[in-house]
């Protein structure tokens, strides 16, 4: 494995989370995909020898999501717009209800530069597994996604223009970082 044995920590100092989201609807092409980080989170990665005894571990305030982007739409993405859209991330879409994350098992050989994740992700008081990979570099960067399908844990996809506008049910979660 590229990382040594033992305890790491993620946080936004030296890790991006982020959660990319699509469109669809008949008037799709009227909205926006986003890019939307959390800004206030943290995550534990414990490496033991043997990948088999990994964990990983994070928490999420779920109050801490921003645009950071929008890409596509009839116009730009305002100052406005992105308020709005954290507004009904916070009242809507995840009512302020934590985020939280955690390993049940991690797979991978020693000296490979991917684990696989799999483990229960908590949206909404709600838990449901979740499967992703997190590849490692030698330099010790990490990167992995996961696809989170919004519905599986009883959150309404956001909507407007009597539903013609939707965000997509998946939205990815990416998490890029250096150890």
């Amino acid at each position: 494995m590229s990382i040594h044995a033992g305890t790491h920590r993620l946080d936004p100092d030296n890790a991006t989370l982020s959660v990319l989201t699509g469109r669809t609807g008949a008037a799709a092409k009227a909205g926006h995909d986003l890019v939307i980080l959390v800004t206030a989170w943290e995550a534990t990665l414990v490496l033991g020898e043997d990948p088999a005894q990994a964990t990983i571990e994070l928490s999420a305030d779920a109050t801490s999501l921003r645009v950071q982007e929008g890409s596509g739409g009839m116009k730009a993405l305002g100052e406005n717009d992105k308020t709005s859209i954290q507004k009904a991330i916070d009242d809507d879409v995840l009512k302020r209800k934590d985020i939280t994350f955690r390993s049940t098992e991690v797979h991978g050989a020693a000296g490979e530069d991917r684990l696989s994740v799999q483990g229960e992700l908590t949206l909404m008081g709600k838990a449901q597994p979740v499967t992703f990979d997190l590849d490692i570099a030698n330099d010790g960067t990490i990167a992995g996604t996961a696809v989170v399908t919004q519905t599986a844990w009883g959150m309404k996809p956001y909507s407007t223009m009597l539903g013609a506008l939707k965000v997509a049910d998946d939205v990815r979660v990416a998490v890029d970082g250096r150890l």
